[in-house]
């Protein structure tokens, strides 16, 4: 079969080596052809761009020009003058059609029955399609249905009047049926531009719900950056100072203490910074920095005891149930309310103050409960506010709890909170 395949080949030599130039001439003919037709089309572009920007009322006015030009150059000097009245009652009125619809509409009705009183037929009856065709457009159902019918009684007078003998039919059919167009294009007309509006108003109101919740969400991350840059500064500075207090006191007295408290100010320091780069989300995951210091968490508590009895303030830590299915963001939660109330605490208290932390976790809640033995807090008003009772409410909040904040019945101080798991606010979160 090869060697036959070669022999046919090789027997019409001529037809293979015409079948190349003639593909690049198809091909070079084509290019010719798509070239020509974007040069042909560039012309009606610009017409049409032009065409766009004159107003409605000029195309509206071509109406009229065209069916009194007709009239010029058809009828006799004798019909001229009553033809060109009646085409102007008929045509003049469609420069106003858009509006006042239901107006022109009737202008050009009793124009038509002029003219079927007076047995004239005109080309201008076409007004009435055009004026038909606007008020479908632009009016509602009832108003469509009372010009169609106005229309289509006309339609058949001008059929009476002016149709052949024997051949009423037809060309009653073929009014009834023009008549019908123009309503039915006018009204799909209002149709598609009342869909298109609500889809604009659509567009437009969900483009500003958009920017409503990018606004919402940029409001609620400042928030979120505030809260934990109130609870990193507040508790590492507070940490700071009453540490450099008792450094500067045992500098003397016992060097080998006040050592090891500058140790501890400066690690106090390089895990706010470490904290504060997590909460603005520029920290790495591949620093070092990330994998020495994770997520403060319920585990993280005794560190944070530590802390504070390193500061001066003896605190112990008792946590019941485990806090392994506790998702990463309410232990977070859990940490800094317990390192708010710990703060206030080391803040507002004189030395010799003892708290004590306990965390109750189930399968749904966590408690936090946070008590100190400090003396009565002075009258309202002696301490200065600030924000960090709010914005532990604030995080309770998120997981439908309510924060109790107040001194104890036999003295002390108290913080209670507890968080439901399974809330909304915990799915949001």
């Amino acid at each position: 079969m090869t060697e036959a395949a070669a022999e046919t080949s090789s027997a019409h030599p001529e037809r293979h080596r015409d079948r190349v130039p003639r593909a690049r001439a198809a091909v070079r003919l084509t290019k010719y052809a798509d070239l020509a037709s974007a040069r042909a089309a560039r012309p009606l572009r610009a017409v049409h761009r032009w065409g766009s920007r004159l107003p409605p009322m000029v195309w509206d006015s071509l109406w009229p020009a065209l069916l009194l030009l007709n009239i010029l150059t058809t009828r006799t000097p004798q019909e001229l003058p009553v033809a060109m009245a009646l085409t102007a009652a008929l045509a003049l009125p469609l420069v106003w059609r858009r509006r006042a619809p239901l107006t022109v509409f009737g202008a050009v009705a009793a124009a038509a029955f002029v003219q079927w009183l007076m047995d004239v037929q005109l080309p201008a009856d076409i007004a009435l399609l055009v004026a038909l065709y606007t008020v479908a457009a632009n009016s509602g159902r009832r108003g469509t249905l009372v010009a169609g019918a106005v229309v289509e009684g006309g339609a058949l007078l001008a059929c009476l009047r002016w149709a052949t003998a024997g051949a009423f039919v037809s060309p009653f059919v073929a009014v009834t049926a023009m008549v019908v167009a123009a309503a039915v294009l006018g009204a799909n007309a209002r149709t598609t531009r009342a869909y298109l509006a609500a889809v604009e108003e659509r567009a437009a109101r969900l483009e500003q719900e958009h920017d409503q919740q990018a606004r919402l969400a940029v409001a609620e991350e400042r928030t979120r950056i505030t809260r934990e840059m109130h609870d990193i500064v507040t508790h590492n500075l507070s940490v700071m100072v009453a540490l450099t207090d008792a450094a500067v006191y045992a500098q003397h007295r016992s060097p080998e203490k006040a050592t090891t408290a500058m140790l501890q100010i400066s690690e106090t320091g390089r895990q706010a910074l470490t904290d504060m780069r997590r909460s603005l989300n520029i920290l790495r995951t591949d620093e070092p920095d990330a994998e020495r210091h994770p997520l403060p968490g319920i585990a993280q508590l005794e560190a944070l005891a530590d802390q504070m009895c390193t500061a001066g303030l003896p605190t112990r830590v008792e946590v019941r149930g485990g806090h392994t299915h506790i998702p990463a963001t309410a232990q977070l939660t859990v940490y800094r309310l317990v390192q708010e109330a710990l703060t206030n605490t080391l803040k507002h208290t004189p030395t010799g103050t003892h708290a004590d932390v306990r965390i109750r976790c189930s399968a749904e809640t966590v408690t936090v409960d946070v008590i100190d033995n400090g003396p009565t807090p002075p009258p309202p008003g002696a301490v200065p506010s600030g924000h960090g009772i709010a914005g532990m409410r604030e995080r309770a909040a998120v997981y439908g709890g309510t924060l109790r904040s107040g001194p104890l019945p036999g003295g002390g101080w108290g913080v209670h909170t507890r968080l439901d798991l399974g809330s909304s606010g915990a799915a949001s979160a």
